[in-house]
Order: structure tokens, then sequence, then C-alpha cells
């Protein structure tokens, strides 16, 4: 017969080696942690260590030639004039991308959520999203020629509209270079943020959205009211990567035209390897690499820091 008595003593012991086990599931938990951390090291922040090391040398990258130089690299920050120009340049980029892929790409989103028929909000979802699925070497080549003057498609439709007086050389003009490239890149990410926000109002209940109708608000006091403060966590990080990508740009700018006409163009990235590849002055490109991770870090510090403060308040 079984004994119906238990052992009160019964819950609190563990079979053999349950101990044991568990130190070995923790081992192997510590291990993966490990890994990841030894690879974040290795590639994130060591290079980011070893970055301001070289900007405290002069650097001869054929001979290999090394001298210190101190603080002069980041003293001559403060006085190359280009590298102002540049960050004007970075400046203007972000601007423009916060307010077309931010809050022009959150529009567009709502816009293309509100329509009713599931098919064609996934046909205007793939025909804005086309666009980021072509690299950006191949973007800016097929811009050069659309800039080109007299025979390429800008000048074309300007003509055609019989806006011709408006025509010039876009990309050799000092004062339209930057903000032809400008355009380029939001044509390239603008569907791209908008598919982001697309996501993120996919998640705001519809029941919201009944009861507001149900209330009388209309389309924009649904956008006001609903949509923007629901999507307040996508645009906080849409925010920091566009201002983030903005002073990293590089590519760009590289392929159509290489920081020019007389600098005009410049931007951080592109003047940072004008120095290190092309002047054979590492570690002053070294230096101007450091600029872009202060900025760059500034800017995702402050908006982690608003973010913050929104979700207090």
């Amino acid at each position: 017969m079984t004994d119906i008595h238990q052992d009160p003593g019964a819950a609190t012991r563990q079979e053999p080696g349950a101990t044991s086990r568990r130190v070995i599931q923790e081992f192997w938990r510590l291990r993966w942690v490990a890994v990841a951390v030894a690879l974040v090291g290795s590639f994130v922040y060591w290079p980011i260590i070893d970055n301001f090391r070289v900007s405290l040398t002069h650097q001869d990258i054929f001979t290999g030639e090394t001298s210190p130089a101190g603080l002069e690299n980041y003293r001559r920050l403060t006085e190359d004039p280009v590298i102002g120009l540049a960050l004007w340049n970075n400046l203007a980029y972000a601007v423009i991308s916060v307010l077309f892929q931010v809050f022009g790409a959150f529009l567009l989103a709502a816009i293309i959520e509100g329509l009713g028929s599931p098919r064609a909000r996934a046909f205007w979802r793939a025909v804005y999203f086309i666009p980021s699925a072509i690299s950006t070497t191949v973007t800016g080549l097929l811009f050069y020629f659309i800039y080109q003057p007299g025979m390429g498609l800008m000048d074309g439709v300007l003509q055609g509209l019989g806006l011709g007086a408006w025509s010039r050389v876009w990309l050799g003009d000092p004062d339209t270079a930057i903000y032809a490239i400008i355009a380029m890149s939001q044509w390239q990410g603008f569907g791209y943020a908008a598919l982001l926000f697309s996501v993120a109002i996919q998640k705001i209940p519809a029941e919201l959205y009944d009861a507001a109708r149900m209330d009388g608000a209309g389309a924009l006091r649904q956008i006001w009211s609903i949509t923007l403060p629901m999507t307040r966590e996508m645009t906080g990080l849409m925010v920091i990567i566009t201002v983030t990508g903005a002073f990293q740009v590089f590519n760009e700018v590289m392929v159509m035209t290489g920081g020019g006409p007389n600098n005009a163009s410049q931007v951080l990235g592109t003047w940072l390897y004008e120095q290190g590849f092309n002047q054979n002055d590492m570690g002053y490109a070294a230096a101007i690499g450091s600029l872009i991770f202060a900025v760059t870090m500034a800017c995702g510090l402050a908006q982690l820091w608003l973010n913050a403060r929104r979700r207090v308040t």
C-alpha cells in the first residue's frame, strides 16, 4: 500500500545532479554572452579607442612611420575651413532628412495605411520601398546622369514645363551640388522610412480609430490624436537613425561629386577620406573620425534623453 504521508522536506530536497546541471546551463549562457561582448569589443569599442590613439600621431601609411603629434590634429580641426563647410553640409543633410524621412514618411505611411483595400496598401508600400532596395552606388550613378546639363532628365522636364531658365549644372554649381545629392538620398530612403512607420501604425489597435470615428473625428484628427502619439517610439528611433546617418554619409557624395566643386559638397566622411588616403595624413583623418563619433554620439544621447523625458511626462 502507498504511504499517503509525505516527507515535509521532500519539496526542498533536489534530485541528485540538479545543482550541477544548473551550473552547466549558467556557464553556457555566460559563454555566449562573453562571445558577444568579445565581438562587440573587438569590432566596435576597440576601433574607437585605437582611432583616438592614431589621432594623436602623425602617420605615413606608405612607409609606416609614426611620430607623436599630441593635440595638433585636433587644433587643425578648428583652423580647417573645409571642416566648417563639411559640418554645415552634414547639418543640412540631417535637417532635410528629418523633414522628409521622418515627418514626410510618417504622413505617407498614415495615408497608405488609411486606404481601404489591403491590396492597395501592399501595392503602394512596395512602390515606395523599391528605391531603397537599389544600392547607393547605382542610385548615385543614376542621378548623376539625371542631373546632366542639357541631356539629363531634370533639364528635360524643366524644358517641357517651360521652366528652362531654371536649368543649371546641378552637380557643378557650388550653390546646388550638395542639395542635389541630398535630394537623391531622400528619394532613396523615403520609402524605407515609410515602411517602418507602416509597421508601427499596423500595431495600433483598430478600436481606437473606431471610437474616434464614432466621436466624429476626421482623418487628420485621427492622425494627430491617435497615430502620432502611438508611433512616438518609432519616431524617436527614426530621428536617431536619420541624424546619425546624415553625419556618416559618404557613398552618395563620393559617387556623384567626390566633394566638389571646390569642396562645396564635402561632408565629414569624404573629407576624412581625402585627408587619410589622398593626402596621406592618417592622423588628421583619425581626428576627423573622432569628431564624427563625438557628433553622432551627442545627437544619439540627446535624442534618447528627450525620449526618456517624454515617457516620464
